[in-house]
């Protein structure tokens, strides 16, 4: 079943790790702490929607592939 909550939370993540990293470009002076918590929110975000789709989308081995055609 599909956790909507998670992916949601994921989603936020994402786009705050994405925000910060284009304000941190964008600015004047260059801050490291906030592209470094930038990439590192990015990074969570992203490896936790990637297990979450995994989850909700198991990959059917039974299922012939190009290749067994």
């Amino acid at each position: 079943m599909i956790n909507t909550r998670k992916q949601i939370v994921y989603t936020i993540f994402i786009l705050l790790g994405a925000v910060m990293l284009i304000i941190d470009l964008t600015g004047i002076n260059e801050n490291v702490y906030l592209k470094i918590g930038g990439l590192i929110i990015l990074m969570i975000g992203l490896y936790n929607s990637t297990k979450q789709w995994t989850k909700d989308n198991p990959k059917d081995d039974n299922e012939p592939t190009e290749d067994e055609k």
